[in-house]
């Protein structure tokens, strides 16, 4: 009876309600398009760019970019160039170790001149830039007999671009083309499709026909083969703002850093500035201008001095100049610069890569080690390559096979890329010694382990073979014993 009591009386006390249904609203402040052209302008690196940008897009009165100065107060806003120097370093770094494509014997030659047409490997350059500031794109391949006896191939950046998906899979890609006629401006949608090239024209968001300006006048809709697109989508990674589309290296955050590093890198130098040396001048020593001989306004860049109070001290019969040197602390701000920098190459790219020397006694394993990062992001930008590539070059055979009216058959594309940040040929040499030293290595596996691809397998072959014939290892050939012998 106690028992039950105590549990009723504790049913009664403890009542749990359930928890209430709650809408959370969230409004988005830029579109993709919007957020593209942002991460251009930080890729531009014009200070000027940047501070009209965040005024009109920022709600965010505090950031440094947005903030405006108080009259009187202000400051000497200066962009480090960081973000820029990221993406072409990436790109430079990872576009030198491509080596030659690897196609068919019979279709090098035709590739070779599609490359020179193009100016292939500036265009990827160029495309690699864009997928890495922007997120995405995609590349066009057209068809114009009056410019080139080939497939030309271009590359439009994600703000000039849109995928029609279905069931998460690219069925159309839309090139936007922007044409100004006379006091209107016209925006050519260039749709392309698995088996089709349509075009439509919009003034405004009102469609108008073709024939409405002299550069679409000629276009019309282009059947093809059913199961050809002539356009490759072309990201690196996956962006989680907006489903479908490329993500950026500045998206997740780097934005906000990089204005952190370019105001810990202004106040630095407003500090340097403002901690020069401050004259005191008495009233009989203050410049003045020699024509009428006022007194000359102090310049706060080069002509600073403060005028003294006239009366005469009490220890001394003379008012004498005095200049002061205000110290800065140095190292706190070398401190935030360098937790600042920190921040935005996090993830993405280490310091040696761009040149920082944040530690000068660092040794080549050290330096290797800190390489990880910067290898781990080529890498994936690497992958992207070897997917997108082969299926570009495969569209343009098929694309200039449609204008030739030829078939190309067994179409078998290999991008290779070498190996980054690789040991010295020293260090290698060592390593492998003791491998062979110690039997658990073979000539061919030291060969092979020593010139990689940078040797053909032939060449290889032979070495193995001058390796063993100055150990004095020959290959023979068995003898043959007879049954009459």
């Amino acid at each position: 009876m106690i028992t039950d009591k105590v549990r009723n009386a504790l049913r009664s006390f403890l009542r749990i309600e359930p928890a209430q249904s709650t809408t959370v609203t969230i409004t988005e402040r830029l579109d993709f398009n919007t957020n593209a052209a942002k991460n251009r302008i930080w890729y531009r690196g014009n200070g000027q760019e940047l501070s009209e940008l965040y005024r009109q897009i920022s709600s965010d009165k505090t950031s440094f970019w947005s903030a405006v100065p108080t009259y009187g107060m202000e400051i000497r806003k200066v962009h480090t160039g960081i973000p820029r120097l990221m993406v072409d370093v990436l790109t430079s770094v990872v576009l030198a170790d491509m080596n030659d494509i690897k196609l068919p014997d019979n279709l090098t030659d035709i590739w070779e001149e599609i490359s020179r047409e193009n100016n292939f490997e500036e265009l990827l350059s160029a495309a690699l830039s864009q997928v890495l500031y922007i997120g995405d794109g995609a590349f066009k391949i057209s068809i114009d007999t009056d410019i080139s006896q080939y497939p030309i191939i271009e590359f439009y950046p994600g703000d000039k671009v849109e995928f029609v998906y279905k069931r998460g899979r690219i069925r159309e890609i839309i090139f936007k083309t922007v044409y100004k006629h006379k006091s209107g401006i016209y925006t050519l949608h260039e749709h392309y499709g698995y088996g089709y090239v349509d075009y439509k024209l919009y003034r405004g968001e009102s469609e108008c026909p073709l024939t409405a300006i002299p550069q679409t006048e000629k276009l019309k809709f282009y059947p093809i083969d059913n199961s050809l697109i002539m356009a490759v989508p072309f990201k690196i990674f996956s962006s989680h703002c907006y489903e479908g589309r490329g993500q950026s290296l500045f998206d997740g955050g780097k934005c906000d850093s990089f204005d952190a590093l370019d105001e810990a890198w202004s106040q630095w130098l407003y500090a340097v500035r403002m901690s020069r040396p401050q004259k005191f001048l008495p009233p009989d020593y203050t410049p003045r201008n020699p024509y009428n001989g006022e007194p000359m306004k102090p310049n706060p860049f080069d002509n600073v001095f403060i005028e003294a109070d006239g009366a005469m001290p009490e220890n001394s019969g003379v008012v004498r100049p005095e200049l002061i040197q205000p110290a800065i602390p140095h190292d706190s701000y070398l401190s935030t610069y360098i937790t600042a920098l920190d921040l935005c190459l996090q993830g993405i790219i280490s310091p040696s890569t761009l040149g920082i020397d944040v530690k000068k006694l660092d040794n080549a394993e050290a330096q290797r080690e800190k390489e990880k990062t910067t290898l781990y992001t080529r890498n994936k930008i690497v992958g992207a390559l070897q997917n997108v590539l082969p299926k570009l070059i495969e569209t343009v055979f098929r694309a200039y096979a449609e204008m030739c009216e030829k078939q190309f058959e067994n179409i078998e594309i290999e991008v290779p890329f070498g190996e980054y940040a690789n040991p010295s040929f020293e260090s290698q040499v060592e390593t492998v010694g003791k491998g062979r030293t110690q039997g658990i290595m073979s000539v061919e596996a030291c060969v092979d382990e020593l010139y990689g691809d940078t040797k053909t397998d032939e060449w290889k072959a032979a070495e193995v073979e001058r390796i063993k014939s100055e150990q004095g290892v020959e290959n023979m050939s068995e003898p043959i014993f007879t049954e009459d012998f």
